[in-house]
Formats: C-alpha cells, sequence, structure tokens
C-alpha cells in the first residue's frame, strides 16, 4: 500500500447514520431551522442530496455536469422522492470513497479543485456535522462512530482560523477541555453543541 492509501476513511458508518435519521423526519419539520445557518431542514435535506451525488463523483474522478454546486441547498429544488433516494445516494458516495483509487491524485466538487484526501476529509466532514444538523433540528440522537469524529476533530483543529472558509465555518465556539468528542468537532466547526430546535 501507498502512503495515500493508507488514509483511506470507511465513510459507511456516517452515511449510514444520516441514512437511520431520515425515517424520523416528518414532513411538518420541513420548515423548521437548523443550526446551519439560515438552513430550514428540506434545505439541509437538498443540500445533503447534491453533496452525495457531488462527492460520489469527486471519489470517483467524474464530472456530474450541469447543476447546483454541491453547497448549495435549496427547498425548492428538494427532490419529492428525497426519502427513497438520499439512501440511495449516501450509499453510493460510501461504496465510491472505498476504492482506493478515490485518494489518489486531485478531485473537483463544486468548482474547487483539491488533493483527494483532503476532498474525502471535507466529505466526511460535511456527513458528520450536517448529520448532527439534522438530528438537532428534529428532535432525534444523534451518535456518530468515533474513527469519524477523530477525523473530523484532526482536520478542523489543523485549519488556522484565517483560512477557515467563512461560508462553510463559523468562529469556533468554547467548550470544556473534557467536552465529549462529537461536542468537541461540532464546536470546532463554529456551532454550539448546546444547540436546540
Amino acid at each position: 500500500m501507498t502512503d495515500e492509501q493508507t488514509t483511506m476513511i470507511d465513510f459507511g458508518p456516517a452515511a449510514q447514520r444520516v441514512t437511520a435519521l431520515l425515517s424520523g423526519v416528518s414532513d411538518e419539520q420541513l420548515t423548521a431551522p437548523t443550526p446551519c445557518g439560515a438552513y430550514t431542514v428540506a434545505d439541509l435535506l437538498d443540500h445533503f442530496m447534491g453533496l452525495a451525488l457531488g462527492m460520489r463523483h469527486a471519489a470517483e474522478k467524474t464530472t456530474t455536469g450541469a447543476g447546483p454546486a454541491p453547497g448549495q441547498g435549496s427547498a425548492d429544488r428538494l427532490d419529492p422522492d428525497w426519502r427513497q433516494e438520499l439512501p440511495r445516494r449516501l450509499d453510493a458516495l460510501a461504496v465510491a470513497w472505498r476504492e482506493p483509487s478515490a485518494w489518489l491524485g486531485t478531485t473537483e466538487a463544486g468548482g474547487v479543485t483539491m488533493p483527494a484526501q483532503m476532498m474525502g476529509i471535507v466529505a466526511l466532514d460535511e456527513l458528520v456535522i450536517h448529520g448532527w444538523d439534522l438530528a438537532r433540528a428534529t428532535g432525534q440522537p444523534y451518535d456518530c462512530d468515533p474513527g469519524s469524529v477523530e477525523t473530523i476533530i484532526g482536520w478542523l483543529s489543523a485549519v488556522p482560523d484565517e483560512e477557515r472558509p467563512r461560508e462553510l465555518f463559523g468562529p469556533r465556539v468554547p467548550v470544556p477541555a473534557d467536552a465529549p468528542p462529537l461536542d468537541r468537532a461540532i464546536a470546532l466547526s463554529g456551532r454550539d453543541p448546546g444547540w436546540r430546535a
């Protein structure tokens, strides 16, 4: 194995956790706020739809063609069949990143080109953090696998404040030194771990 291949991450647990949340989202909750800025639950679900597709294509080194970038979620665009389609897309995302070739070279998503290893971590961060957003917005418990959380903490801790894209992250939120790992990851992303709908 090459050094690049040794850093492969299993997206399966994070993708499965998000999929498990979907059955707990009611139609009445689609207009509810989320911890993710101005996103409603429906906006966030549409973001997940684009994210899963765009990041799968990033792993496969293919293009998505015309359409919105993965970062632009909109309730107006949410596929009415999202309950069936989103689990399929999340599963395909996890499968695509299991390929060693997904982690090699550079790749592109949403008009941004970066090393594939970094893109993989960004995609995992999106799954974990937005999974928490969805759980909080819909009043569901959220326990992410420790490996995914530690990867996110390592990445978010290493990015200096001045290099953090403001459209993706708010200012880091202070938490106690003994805070649970998921709370630390959420705080590093600029969200308040105590946020409630």
